[in-house]
């Protein structure tokens, strides 16, 4: 799915308009009623409820407006304010504020249901009780580009200080108000949803961190434009990773009835060193987990023994010459290449430790003549950072690294304020310039192709903020690969997207404060299952003799 800044939502909407003929009075009647059937799904019925909907003057505005009749017409007693007048508004936001108030006026005839229903034109913050059931906020919209002031700040506050009550529910129109379409961060006084009903496609406001925490629950809502003229018109390369893409490529590479450990993939670890031997072990055990036939981990010889009673028995080790503060020495290079010969998949950096040149050797030296995928991480691309200008990902031997922005700053020579004040910016430059898939981690990690396209993953939560996730991730992407190394984009949205799930399906039982990175592990059959459905539980032969 599409994420979309304000500009093309409303090159979007336009060409719904011009190319469908679906009048835009259509468009505000369809969008209002998807908000109204999510509070329902949400809260059961609306009858008998107190709500407020607070409305600004644009289009947004006016969705409130037929969000307050639609409510009003289930049996809700509805207060609906608009800041502003009437006259001040326009074109289809009009047309609705008009009915709205005609409607109010004509409330008390007999014909009418019972619930109230209030329009406060030039409405003030005095006006507003602190006792609604839920609040509607339709203040702004998309076209939000600078702070809230005045009066509609006012307003936001007001919604903030109504959050304060338990029993409120606050419900936001396409966009937390207060919130820009086109920014990851805040740009003022915002409103914090409990839920958000973005309409066609998500904006950046919506998906990306921190701004995406004010959003609550996020729904994108259908209200008449066809994907495909999003994704052929929109001109947009950011992109939301779903479910059903995961499920999608996981049926893709759906075991075949004669397989075998040889025919899954075989994955080479480079990893662990004196002291550093658990990273080995997760990343082992992950990879393992994501259905590899074959792991071996190639590590310092000392590190072998340590690493006894730490890998599972599944797991086959190699023993390198190593420094003298045990870590693998360049001296083990020639020996590493023929362990590498036919593997699928060559995994370097968990827990490898760059304190060493000999071992910065090392990694640079597998990596220039690679015969394999290879998946970079931790220490593995403290090794090469700077990144050289003479290292390139290519289609036949791709490279992903996954760095966090620390690392990420290091690789690129720039400061970590930086690469977080813009990661998606920053993420997508890398991948160009090197040709490396880049997993840029954090809240809504961020999967950047060569080719431009960037990818926001939604899955995982801060208490895969510990010693190892990372470690698990690599592993993870490894073992996915090498059963589809033709496919190393698909493998790495994949793993990202599996990995926070186990991890928040992990949060649910042990809390975000407890969480392990061993505890991700344990849930990736979870993961598997729950996204991949029954295809990944597999089919029980029966033969039967009558």
């Amino acid at each position: 799915m599409k994420i979309l800044n304000a500009q093309q939502m409303r090159e979007i909407d336009r060409l719904t308009v011009e190319r469908f003929g679906i009048p835009w009075p259509i468009l505000m009647e369809t969008a209002g009623g998807r908000v109204v059937e999510a509070l329902i799904e949400r809260i059961g019925t609306v009858a008998g409820r107190y709500i407020a909907v607070l409305c600004g003057k644009g289009n947004n505005g006016g969705d409130g407006a037929v969000i307050a009749r639609l409510l009003w017409m289930r049996g809700a007693s509805v207060d609906a304010f608009l800041f502003g007048r009437i006259d001040e508004t326009k074109g289809e936001a009009l047309t609705n504020f008009e009915i709205l108030q005609r409607l109010a006026e004509e409330k008390g005839n007999a014909d009418h249901p019972s619930s109230d229903l209030f329009f406060y034109e030039n409405a003030s913050v005095e006006q507003i009780d602190a006792g609604y059931d839920v609040v509607i906020d339709a203040i702004f919209g998309t076209g939000l580009n600078r702070p809230a002031q005045g009066i509609l700040a006012e307003a936001i506050e007001t919604i903030r200080l109504i959050r304060g009550h338990e029993t409120s529910l606050i419900v936001s129109v396409d966009i937390p108000s207060g919130l820009s379409s086109d920014r990851a961060a805040p740009i003022g006084v915002h409103v914090d949803a409990d839920l958000t009903i973005s309409f066609t496609a998500p904006k950046i406001g919506n998906i990306l961190a921190p701004a995406c925490r004010a959003n609550g629950e996020l729904i994108i809502a259908a209200i008449g434009t066809p994907e495909w003229i999003i994704d052929e018109n929109s001109g947009s390369w950011l992109n939301l990773v779903e479910r059903e893409m995961i499920a999608s490529w996981l049926g893709d590479t759906e075991r075949p009835i004669d397989a075998h450990k040889g025919t899954v993939g075989d994955v080479l670890l480079f990893a662990g060193s004196r002291g550093k031997t658990g990273a080995a072990a997760l990343a082992s055990a992950a990879t393992l987990r994501a259905g590899a036939g074959l792991v071996t981990v190639a590590t310092a010889g000392s590190a072998q023994a340590m690493m006894v009673g730490q890998v599972l028995p599944e797991v086959m080790t190699e023993p390198l010459e190593e420094t003298a503060r045990g870590a693998i020495s360049a001296r083990a290079v020639e020996r590493a290449f023929e362990l590498s010969n036919k593997r699928t998949v060559l995994a370097i950096g968990p827990g490898l430790s760059s304190a060493d040149q000999d071992t910065r050797t090392f990694v640079r030296e597998m990596l220039a003549q690679r015969r394999a995928p290879v998946v970079l991480d931790a220490d593995g691309l403290n090794a090469v950072a700077p990144w050289p200008d003479d290292l390139q990902g290519s289609d036949d031997l791709p490279i992903i690294v996954t760095p966090h922005p620390g690392e990420m700053a290091r690789l690129s020579g720039l400061a970590s304020s930086d690469v977080t004040s813009d990661r998606i910016a920053i993420a997508r430059e890398f991948a160009r310039r090197s040709g490396a898939i880049t997993v840029l981690k954090g809240s809504r990690t961020i999967i950047a192709s060569p080719d431009g396209e960037v990818f926001v993953n939604a899955t995982g939560n801060p208490g895969m903020a510990t010693a190892g996730s990372g470690d698990v991730l690599t592993g993870l992407l490894a073992g996915l690969l090498a059963q589809r190394p033709g496919d190393p984009l698909g493998a790495t949205i994949a793993a990202v997207y599996l990995h926070g799930l186990a991890g928040d399906l992990a949060t649910r039982k042990t809390g975000m404060r407890s969480l392990l990175a061993s505890d991700i592990i344990d849930h990736l059959s979870e993961a598997f299952l729950i996204t991949g459905g029954e295809k990944e539980r597999g089919e029980i032969n029966s033969i039967k003799r009558i």
